[in-house]
């Protein structure tokens, strides 16, 4: 056996305060507060971690960001005809045959720049308009 099938080896026939000390000795944090099995299972992973030199930079950036909300957007497609009522003013978008945007009398290069004329403020044109969904990461 090499060192590390020694090292997980012998993690298996440990007590609980021989456990504690080997997490704390290896990786310098306070010992977590879960079962013998558990505790057993990290000490093999962080064994095997250090052994192989750990996680990947991307790995470790993504296991440390939040979870994000997923949205699905429904596309335009022509015919549509999106309504949006802002300060008790209904406000009709309609897509044509070519895909072109059309409100108040003229073509609109994005339902974003829409959203935005009519708030004042910075939209996601699909999101003002609702077409966009969340959905669970």
């Amino acid at each position: 056996m090499g060192a590390l099938e020694d090292q997980l080896a012998e993690i298996v026939g440990m007590a609980r305060p021989e456990l504690d000390d080997r997490w704390a000795k290896l990786t310098g944090r306070p010992v977590p507060k879960v079962s013998p099995k558990m505790l057993r299972l990290a000490l093999g992973y962080e064994i095997q971690a250090k052994t192989a030199g750990g996680l990947s930079r991307g790995a470790r950036q993504q296991l440390e960001e939040p979870a994000v909300v997923r949205r699905s957007s429904t596309q335009l497609a022509p015919g549509m005809r999106l309504v949006r009522e802002w300060q008790d003013v209904a406000h009709v978008v309609t897509i044509d045959e070519n895909g072109a945007i059309h409100w108040n009398g003229r073509v609109w290069r994005s339902l974003s720049e829409i959203a935005r004329a009519i708030t004042g403020t910075r939209w996601s044109g699909p999101a003002f308009f609702g077409l966009v969904k969340r959905s669970a990461a």
